[in-house]
């Protein structure tokens, strides 16, 4: 993508910026798809994978764009977890996954059990 994107420290990207291209960690995995939203819990994640510099597109991301974004990944979850009913306590480990993935790809925020 030349010239659409440009390199940002991380200190400097914000929560609903987009990466303008496939965001690998150090070992050539990749973390996040081409034209992620960036929320703030993936942000927090980055230095633990070494992250120190995202390629973030150029274009403005609307809260239209944002809220379709966040709709997808509603949707996409809701299909992954088809078989699991979230209430249900019969099967806690997929609950749990279901709900840290939902944290994740919908940008919640962790709160401390103890302060």
């Amino acid at each position: 993508m030349a010239g659409n994107y440009h390199q940002l420290a991380l200190a400097e990207v914000r929560p609903g910026m987009v990466l303008s291209d496939v965001l690998l960690d150090v070992q050539g995995n990749v973390l996040l798809p081409q034209g992620t939203v960036l929320t703030e819990a993936m942000l927090a994640l980055m230095p633990r994978h070494g992250i120190s510099i995202l390629p973030i597109a150029r274009d403005e991301v609307t809260p239209e764009v944002v809220a379709a974004t966040l709709q997808h990944h509603e949707a996409r979850i809701a299909q992954l977890f088809r078989k699991n009913d979230p209430d249900s306590g019969s099967d806690w480990a997929t609950a749990t996954l279901r709900r840290f993935v939902t944290d994740f790809r919908l940008g919640v925020e962790e709160t401390p059990e103890h302060e």
